[in-house]
């Protein structure tokens, strides 16, 4: 992943590797899909998903993957079965960019985790 300090979301995912920014893409809609009130922005270089100020979901693109963070342990529990075939480390899930984008169970944990923000400004 470059070093560089990304503008938008567009430029982050325009600096990627052809077989990357598709799925990238395909992720990019899903969530905002999901989360169509998320405001879109680059934190920690990679692209975020805010509602209210408060991160959602980050995801970032690599040569053999692309993640998907913060992975909570709700989440994780909530989402076991579904997460099985998928590599989770710490808080990060891995999707293989081999395989084709999850979007209905990315569209899931996203609007899981704007619950999840949600109801702990509650």
């Amino acid at each position: 992943m470059p070093t560089t300090d990304f503008q938008s979301v567009d430029d982050y995912i325009a600096s990627q590797p052809e077989a990357v920014q598709s799925a990238l893409e395909q992720v990019r809609d899903a969530i905002r899909k999901a989360v169509p009130k998320a405001e879109e922005s680059i934190s920690y270089k990679i692209p975020t998903y805010k509602v209210n100020g408060d991160p959602v979901l980050y995801f970032a693109g690599w040569k053999r993957h692309y993640s998907l963070y913060p992975a909570s342990g709700l989440l994780l529990e909530a989402f076991q079965n579904d997460l099985g075939p998928y590599e989770i480390k710490k808080s990060t899930i891995r999707f293989p960019l081999a395989e084709p984008v999850p979007v209905r169970l990315i569209e899931r944990i996203a609007k899981f985790r704007a619950k999840e923000i949600a109801a702990r400004r509650s």
